[in-house]
């Protein structure tokens, strides 16, 4: 059944929403897959805040024009899946991660920051960390200095067989690690 015109012009603008709000673009052929699958692939992007809509790709085309995501305009061809995310890894992230456990669906391009990426680029994105993962390695390398001194001068209080300050030493250095 197909869109009246102002249906198509409610789409257009929905998805031109969301693409004001995205970082990345991620385009995905789904030729062949269950309804099971897709089912099973909504489910996952919307844990993770991706916006996965099939679409028609006049429509899509429409949604993008004047915004960074325009690059990607000419692998807007055949049955794609759309997914855009706020979040600059989350949608190429979910659509590579489906892809390597469902071979029907197929990784087209994508666009990130204005530039226009191909499935390898995609598959690239996809594979660096989390915005939290990378802020948790980001303080763990901070830390870990304080710990080194801490240690140390555990180590040293020890040495000069300290008592009462020895024994608060090694409890910094249980503390620093425990922080983390």
């Amino acid at each position: 059944m197909s869109l009246n015109r102002n249906e198509k012009q409610t789409v257009v603008t929905d998805v031109a929403a969301q693409v004001a709000r995205s970082q990345t673009l991620a385009l995905a052929e789904y030729r062949g897959m269950t309804v099971e699958h897709l089912n099973a692939l909504r489910k996952i992007a919307r844990e993770k805040g991706v916006y996965l809509h099939v679409l028609k790709n006049t429509l899509a085309r429409r949604a993008v024009a004047g915004t960074p995501f325009e690059v990607a305009s000419a692998s807007m061809v055949g049955p794609l899946i759309y997914g855009f995310s706020e979040d600059a890894v989350a949608a190429a992230k979910v659509v590579s991660d489906f892809a390597k456990t469902n071979d029907k669906l197929v990784i087209k391009a994508g666009a990130y920051a204005g530039k226009a990426l191909d499935a390898k680029g995609l598959q690239s994105l996809a594979s660096i960390p989390s915005k939290e993962v990378l802020l948790s390695q980001l303080l763990g390398l901070m830390q870990s200095p304080i710990a080194r001194i801490a240690r140390v001068l555990a180590m040293v209080a020890e040495k000069r067989g300290g008592g009462a300050d020895a024994s608060a030493a090694p409890a910094a250095v249980e503390a620093a690690p425990a922080a983390a």
